[in-house]
């Protein structure tokens, strides 16, 4: 099917628009573009409500990291789910990703906390996976200080849904049970070769020499790039948390997602995959410019919120 109408004027818009590609531009500049292109546009009218948010820190690989903690209205205790943002690993905060955080809270009756984990270049491979398994492991550790329970979730989107998916290996494999994981168009195989990086290559937001420059940063001058930290598609799937895995028709990272989801299954582990036609990647923060891409936000989250509360 076509790209959703109002998604496409969106894209129309950034097309004519005099910014040069980010790829182009440092670091500094691409997040400022970002956090212009959340934030920036974001009325208070289309803010997200839940009952409360409190920034925090949180054990990081190297030091402390910023958090915030999102706790949805109603009488816990609730699930804690632990979000990590997406941007490439090289842009991105809590800030640009404050709604999709709010979203999660309010629509999976969940208490969220998001993690700013440490940025490339600055920072480059592992430094993002490193500081998402220290902080992982102490929010489980301690999730009845923010109102949570015994159920544990992980989510994240795009490189935030890599790093879910690194963590619920990880604490798998240390013996802490993860209830269920949410992936939203993860990145999860960075050497693969994929039809979907080639048909959605341009034009679609999230664009291949775009791609190149995150990977570039991040890990570029690491040479196993099966490292289940950079591609967790490559780890050992077995005993994995049933998982809620969304895509995009147009987007470059569609089919490496909805790879990992047949592979989950392979595995053995209980998978909803959802394939949202019309949609392209970053359309979870899109709610509010396309009721399309509304609908699957808050699908998505609702099947989420069956498995977190079983």
């Amino acid at each position: 099917m076509p790209v959703d109408q109002h998604i496409a004027a969106l894209l129309a818009m950034a097309q004519s628009s005099d910014l040069p590609p980010m790829y182009e531009g440092p670091p500094e500049a691409g997040r400022a573009q970002y956090l212009a292109m959340t934030t920036g546009l974001r009325g208070p009218e289309q803010i997200v409500p839940v009952a409360s948010t409190e920034d925090i820190t949180v054990p990081g690989a190297e030091g402390d990291l910023r958090a915030r903690v999102y706790r949805p209205e109603g009488d816990g205790p609730f699930p804690t789910v632990i979000f990590f943002h997406g941007g490439g690993w090289v842009i991105g905060d809590l800030e640009t990703h404050d709604n999709m955080a709010r979203h999660i809270c309010r629509d999976s009756a969940a208490v969220v906390v998001s993690v700013d984990y440490r940025l490339a270049p600055e920072h480059p491979f592992p430094a993002a996976a490193d500081d998402a398994e220290v902080s992982a492991r102490w929010i489980a550790a301690n999730r009845a200080r923010f109102g949570g329970d015994d159920r544990l979730g992980v989510a994240g989107d795009s490189a935030g849904g890599n790093l879910a998916a690194v963590v619920a290996q990880t604490l798998h494999a240390e013996g802490t049970p993860v209830t269920a994981q949410l992936l939203i168009y993860p990145a999860v195989d960075a050497a693969g070769e994929y039809a979907s990086r080639v048909e959605n290559a341009k034009g679609y937001f999230l664009e291949q020499p775009t791609m190149d420059w995150f990977y570039g940063h991040y890990a570029g001058a690491w040479e196993d790039t099966k490292d289940r930290r950079l591609a967790p598609l490559h780890a050992n799937l077995t005993g994995q948390p049933p998982a809620v895995v969304v895509t995009a028709e147009f987007d470059p990272l569609r089919d490496e997602g909805e790879a990992y989801a047949e592979a989950l299954r392979a595995a053995g582990v209980p998978v909803q995959l959802t394939r949202y036609d019309g949609l392209i990647h970053g359309f979870f923060d899109m709610g509010s410019l396309s009721p399309a891409a509304l609908a699957a936000v808050e699908e998505t989250c609702g099947k989420f919120r069956a498995l977190l509360h079983g």
